[in-house]
């Protein structure tokens, strides 16, 4: 009995001390929290839907939601005033295709050799610091040793580090002998780490359902061969029509979507007319491959920028020449097929394959869409409403309209005039939180 007054005793104290500090009074209501009220003022606004710009514009900002967004509306009092002057708010970017996890050292052996996922996940969060600091203020993930992309996530979504939103994959699936196989090395060597291999329909129903387990929120299949592996190919199929039907069957039955490394022409077409939701590298696409992407809708995510790093950094890091010669027959051709798929009228979101060269770069891929093909609105509305479109969220982020998350950034000056002036992000606020600021 006294046991059990002291727990009652301790219990009514606990209650009485939070509902005296959640602001109860002596009628017992609660007070609400305060609401944080947050106005941007830019001398140009994006919305990200791909209209004319907006001048004089105001942001107006409650907690962690946009309440609206126009040309001089009226400011609450008491709300903190950024004022911009002559720069342009746009929404927080979007980067479809990340390894937010890694990127290449100095030494391509010893980053296979002498580097493990605990190297990874100790790193993870500079990565991510660095992205959101360059604008990207959601990012989707599409693959990771050991599920190290999910621990990030959710560290992020505590608080306990800066970072961005993000929609993440867990392993990737791979054929044997495929891309996210270990090819050209002797058969007794072997990783002790969870393996994204997956060989026929059952094996790959199996994996899918680790992945939702282990907290997935996107199914990556790599439907045909790669570039920085050391497999024969870079875009041979490396899976059966069969195959990647159960891919998307199964993704699709847990409420994943899919995306699809796919390089050559038959493997683009096989995820497509599987029902993947979107395309990524689609280097070698042909004529029925983007009549396909048309019909059914499916996105293409077209990595253009990083043929230029790895041309000119993966040499010296010591990468085989079969891996450099893939990327030279792969790269041009890739940025000659984004131009004609876009033209074509395929719907297309912003990815860079970010990973493969430094995290925090991510913006330099705007340039080279509009160099090949789009417009400066065009490149923004792919990382914006595009972008969101494809994951799904577009009732969330990737335009600035009442209702919306507060991921918005700033950039000085026009970037429909410079679209490189999008390298050079000034102010980032996600959810209402200022993470960066500068002049």
């Amino acid at each position: 009995m006294r046991t059990r007054d002291v727990r009652a005793t301790v219990a009514l104290a606990v209650f009485a001390i939070g509902m005296a500090a959640s602001g109860a009074g002596q009628t017992g209501q609660i007070t609400p929290p305060a609401k944080k009220l947050l106005a941007v003022k830019a001398a140009r606004m994006i919305d990200g839907l791909g209209g004319a710009p907006v001048s004089n514009a105001v942001v107006l900002i409650e907690n962690d939601r946009i309440t609206a967004a126009g040309p001089g509306l009226s400011i609450p009092s008491g709300a903190q005033i950024i004022d911009l002057a002559s720069a342009t708010v746009l929404p927080g970017f979007i980067d479809c295709h990340t390894h937010i996890t890694s990127q290449p050292g100095e030494n391509f052996y010893e980053d296979l050799f002498k580097r493990s996922p605990i190297d990874e996940a100790v790193l993870a969060h500079v990565y991510a610091k660095r992205t959101l600091e360059a604008g990207f203020t959601t990012i989707r993930d599409v693959g990771s040793e050991e599920y190290v992309d999910v621990a990030l996530k959710k560290a992020i979504n505590r608080g306990d580090i800066p970072g961005p939103r993000m929609l993440v994959a867990g392993l990737a699936l791979s054929a044997t002998g495929g891309h996210g196989d270990l090819n050209g090395y002797s058969p007794y060597l072997s990783f002790k780490t969870f393996s994204g291999v997956a060989d026929g329909v059952d094996a790959i129903r199996k994996l899918i359902r680790t992945n939702v387990r282990q907290g997935a929120d996107v199914i990556k299949v790599l439907a045909t061969a790669g570039v920085l592996s050391e497999e024969e190919s870079e875009g041979a199929p490396q899976y059966s029509q069969e195959e990647l039907d159960a891919v998307v069957q199964e993704a699709h039955m847990w409420d994943r979507r899919v995306a699809a490394h796919a390089h050559g022409a038959e493997g683009i077409k096989r995820a497509i007319r599987a029902g993947v939701n979107s395309v990524e590298h689609a280097s070698f696409i042909d004529d029925e491959g983007i009549r396909l992407a048309k019909e059914k809708g499916t996105f293409l995510v077209m990595d253009v920028y990083n043929d230029d790093y790895i041309m000119a950094e993966y040499g010296r890091r010591g990468y085989p020449q079969a891996i450099l010669d893939k990327e030279q027959r792969v790269g041009r051709t890739q940025r000659e097929n984004f131009r004609k798929a876009w033209k074509a009228g395929a719907r297309m979101a912003f990815g860079t394959d970010a990973g493969v060269y430094p995290h925090g770069d991510n913006g330099k891929q705007f340039a080279t869409m509009v160099e090949w093909g789009m417009t400066p609105m065009e490149a923004i509305t792919a990382a914006t409403a595009s972008a969101a479109d494809l994951l799904g969220w577009s009732d969330r982020i990737g335009t600035l309209q009442a209702g919306r998350f507060a991921d918005l950034i700033a950039v000085n000056g026009d970037p429909l005039a410079d679209i490189k002036v999008l390298q050079k992000v000034a102010l980032v606020i996600k959810g209402g939180v200022v993470y960066k600021r500068q002049p």
